[in-house]
C-alpha cells in the first residue's frame, strides 16, 4: 500500500522496504510513515533492526505473517489516552504471538510550513493520529485549532508538507519536522508530560515460557466466560487464591449482538509456574474460549 503514503514520505518508504526485503529476519514492521513514534520505538526496542514502514496496523501484522518481517512493533495503550483503537481485535485475529513489550515516553510538537514572510500561524486545523490528537486535546482546544485525524503522526507531517498550506499544522514527533522540512511551532504540546506508550513486539512463533525462567515475565491472554451468573467472578477467583497478580483486565464486545463479551488480560508470570498453571486451569473451566497471546520478558515493573 505504498501509494497510500504522502508523496514526501514515499522515497524514504521505498528505500526502507528495499533494505527490509534484502534481510527480512532483521526487519521490524511498524504502522506509520518514517519518523513516526513507532519508527522510533522499533529502533530503540530492537537496536540494529531494519524498520519497515506499513500504512496500517493490519499491513504491519501481515508483513510478519507473510515473512517480509521477522517482527512487528505495535502500540497497544497510552498512559493518558487509554488503549489504541482496534488493537484488542487485531492481536487475537492476527495469529501472531507477543514476544516482548517496550515502554516509550511520548512527546509531540506542533509543526507547519512558514508563510512567505517567515511567520508561523495562525492555524485553522492540525492533523495527527487520533491518539496524538487525544493526548493534545486541551492544547488544541485552548488555541482554537480543529483536530483532524490522519493515519499516523509522521504521515500527518508529510501530508502538511505536501499540502503547502501555512494555515494547516501537524502534531508529530520532532524527527518528522526534520524529515519533511517543517518548522517547529511549539514543543511538548501533549497535555500530560508523563505521557507513556506501551508497545508490544509480535512474531510468528511464541517464546517458550521455559526460556523466561529466573526473569520477571508477563503473560497476555484473551478469554470469553460462559453466559451464566457470576461467571467472571468465578473465573477470576483462581488468580486470587493462587496469588497471581493481574495487572490489566479490559472488556470489549465481539460482533454487533452485544451478547458476547471478550476480556483482555495481563498477568505477571508465565505457564510452567505451578501457581500460574492452576490459575489458568481454573479460568479455562469457566470459559467458552481462552487464548494465550504470549509470554515475554517484563519491560517495566508494575506497581
Amino acid at each position: 500500500m505504498m501509494h497510500s503514503f504522502p508523496a514526501p514520505a514515499l522515497a524514504m518508504v521505498k528505500k526502507m522496504q528495499a533494505a527490509a526485503a534484502a534481510d527480512p529476519a532483521r526487519a521490524v514492521a511498524f504502522q506509520g510513515s518514517p519518523g513516526a513514534n513507532s519508527h522510533r520505538a522499533a529502533g530503540e526496542a530492537a537496536p540494529g533492526c531494519l524498520p519497515l514502514p506499513c500504512f496500517s496496523f493490519e499491513d504491519a501484522l501481515e508483513a510478519v505473517k507473510d515473512g517480509r518481517a521477522g517482527r512487528a512493533i505495535i502500540p497497544i495503550e497510552n498512559s493518558q489516552h487509554g488503549r489504541v483503537a482496534d488493537i484488542h481485535f487485531l492481536l487475537p485475529e492476527s495469529g501472531l504471538a507477543i514476544v516482548g513489550e517496550y515502554f516509550m515516553p511520548i512527546t509531540h510538537a506542533l509543526m507547519a510550513l512558514p508563510k512567505p514572510d517567515g511567520s508561523l500561524g495562525p492555524f485553522e486545523v492540525a492533523y495527527s493520529h487520533p491518539q496524538a490528537l487525544g493526548q493534545s486535546r486541551l492544547f488544541l482546544r485552548d488555541r482554537g485549532i480543529v483536530p483532524l485525524s490522519h493515519a499516523d503522526t509522521a504521515g500527518a507531517a508529510a501530508y502538511v508538507a505536501e499540502k503547502g498550506d501555512p494555515s494547516v499544522a501537524a502534531i508529530a514527533p520532532v524527527l518528522a519536522a526534520d524529515l519533511y522540512g517543517l518548522t517547529i511551532v511549539e514543543n511538548r504540546v501533549e497535555d500530560a508530560h508523563d505521557n507513556m506508550t506501551r508497545f508490544v513486539m509480535l512474531a510468528r512463533d511464541p517464546l517458550d515460557p521455559a526460556t523466561l525462567a529466573g526473569e520477571t515475565a508477563m503473560t497476555t491472554f484473551v478469554f470469553e466466560v460462559k453466559n451464566i451468573p457470576a461467571a467472571l467472578y468465578k473465573a477470576m477467583g483462581g488468580f486470587a487464591t493462587n496469588g497471581v497478580n493481574m495487572t490489566k483486565l479490559e472488556s470489549y464486545q465481539k460482533g454487533a449482538s452485544f451478547a458476547a463479551t471478550t476480556f483482555y488480560a495481563d498477568i505477571i508470570g508465565a505457564p510452567g509456574d505451578p501457581a500460574i498453571d492452576r490459575a489458568l486451569e481454573e479460568l479455562a473451566f469457566h470459559c467458552k474460549e481462552l487464548r494465550i497471546l504470549g509470554s515475554y520478558r517484563q519491560g517495566r515493573p508494575r506497581g
